[in-house]
C-alpha cells in the first residue's frame, strides 16, 4: 500500500520520528554498528523495539542489514544506505534548532549535542 502525505515534512518525520529512531540514525551515522553495539548504547530499549525500529528503517532504505556467518549465531552489522547519509544535514539542523529551544526553554534540556549527526557528515 502506497503511503500518502501531506507534505514532504511529514514524510520525513514519518521516516526517522520516534524516540530511537534520531538516536539509532545518530550511532550508525559514526560506523557500521551490530545489534549488540547499539544495545549497549541505548540501554533503555527493548529488543523488541530495537527490531522493529531497525527493520522500519531498513524498509525505508535508510539503513542495510548484512548477515555474515556460515552458521548460527550469525553477525548481523547495520549501516547507513546513501539514502541514510543524505539525512545528515537534516538531522544536524533539527539538533541545532533543538539545542538553541533548550537554551530558551528554562525546563527543558538536550543531555547531547549535535556531534553525532556531524559524524554522520563527515563519513558520506
Amino acid at each position: 500500500m502506497k503511503k500518502s502525505y501531506n507534505n514532504g515534512v511529514e514524510a520525513t518525520l514519518g521516516v526517522i520520528s520516534g524516540k530511537w529512531k534520531p538516536q539509532l540514525l545518530c550511532y550508525l551515522g559514526q560506523r557500521p554498528q551490530r545489534t549488540c553495539d547499539l544495545r549497549q548504547k541505548l540501554p533503555a530499549i527493548s529488543q523488541k523495539v530495537l527490531t522493529q525500529q531497525l527493520r522500519e528503517l531498513e524498509q525505508d532504505g535508510i539503513i542495510s542489514r548484512q548477515i555474515s556467518g556460515d552458521r548460527a549465531p550469525f553477525k548481523v552489522t547495520y549501516a547507513l544506505t546513501k539514502v541514510g547519509h543524505s539525512l545528515g544535514e537534516i538531522l544536524v539542523q533539527m539538533s541545532l534548532w533543538g539545542e538553541q529551544r533548550a537554551n530558551q526553554v528554562p525546563d527543558m534540556e538536550v543531555t547531547h549535542d549535535h556531534e553525532g549527526f556531524t559524524q554522520l557528515l563527515q563519513n558520506s
